[in-house]
């Protein structure tokens, strides 16, 4: 099943086997997507070769350190390829050591601070999946709290709207033993250490992000997907958001926000869905220069006329009112 919600496009090069892993090739669009939507009505130019660049840059930098990831090459400006896996046939029946190599569903969420729009507050709020002592803390964190130690979650991924799982859930759904179990924790912790790390140096919080993996036929776990890019992770500096929660905020406080979970669970087909608002003018230039005035401070690299990320992040606070 396709992530509908997903902005990149994968081009099948080589197709994985049972016994042999494929090469795939990521082609990162100038789309985004909020609230699980998919694709939303407003292009962002520049967004996908921002993406690509510093997936690229992370991808380096985290083999650098003796993480083992899926990326093979640079393909193009907005293109990748990495080592390709199967998905699994189906969910209902989780994959076993004789499956071969495959994509794993599931999504390990690390945390190492709560800003402004983070899920936590809402859903330790609502008193029912999550209590504090869930994710290690001793009370509710407030909002922009910077964490006593990164928390770690895990979710689904092949859903029209991804779950929390507990740790016994997640690891069911993986198919893998307590070994490799542990070593997607550990693999996971390293990422965001690397990744934190590297943000700092350059000025920007990593409040949060994410890491995927695929099992190759050799029983080896390769981080996969795109890690600390914008879409993947939460980036912040001088307390703004770098990257769509800036476009969920608008969609929230002006009232188009799209209710996908309700629809979901009422049934609603996709294609009686409402429509998303476009954005209001000026909000793409603004989210334009954004993504590759991050993307110019975390890799050191400027392409075009990218601004600096202080006059980008100023013209978002305008954009807010703020």
């Amino acid at each position: 099943m396709p992530v509908l919600h997903s902005t990149k496009k994968t081009i099948v090069l080589s197709p994985p086997t049972a016994d042999r892993e494929g090469v795939g090739e990521f082609q990162y669009t100038d789309h985004y997507s909020v609230f699980h939507y998919g694709p939303m009505p407003d292009a962002i130019p520049g967004k996908g070769e921002a993406a690509c660049r510093m997936a690229v840059f992370n991808f380096r930098l985290l083999e650098a350190a003796g993480i083992r990831t899926h990326f093979l090459r640079q393909s193009g400006p907005n293109r990748l390829e990495f080592t390709l896996a199967r998905l699994p046939e189906t969910l209902d029946h989780p994959p076993t050591p004789e499956s071969g190599n495959y994509l794993l569903p599931l999504q390990v969420l690390f945390r190492n601070q709560l800003p402004p729009g983070s899920s936590v507050h809402r859903r330790l709020a609502s008193g029912g999946d999550l209590t504090p002592a869930d994710l290690g803390l001793t009370a509710v964190p407030a909002v922009g709290e910077r964490l006593p130690h990164p928390t770690i979650e895990y979710a689904t991924t092949r859903e029209a709207v991804n779950r929390f799982l507990t740790r016994a859930d997640a690891q069911l759904l993986s198919g893998l033993d307590d070994h490799l179990f542990d070593a997607l924790r550990e693999t996971t912790t390293a990422v965001n250490t690397v990744l934190s790390g590297h943000a700092a140096s350059v000025g920007i919080d990593h409040c949060d992000g994410k890491s995927e993996f695929l099992v190759t036929s050799g029983r080896e776990l390769l981080l996969a997907d795109s890690p600390g890019t914008p879409d993947e992770s939460r980036l912040m500096f001088d307390g703004v958001h770098c990257g769509k929660q800036v476009l969920r905020d608008w969609y929230v406080r002006s009232g188009n926000e799209v209710p996908v979970g309700r629809l979901i669970a009422d049934r609603v087909p996709r294609h009686r869905w409402p429509r998303p608002a476009p954005l209001p003018p000026g909000f793409v230039p603004v989210m334009s220069d954004l993504y590759r005035a991050l993307c110019a401070r975390w890799t050191g690299e400027r392409h075009g006329n990218a601004p600096g990320l202080e006059a980008a992040t100023r013209a978002v606070r305008a954009l807010a009112g703020k």
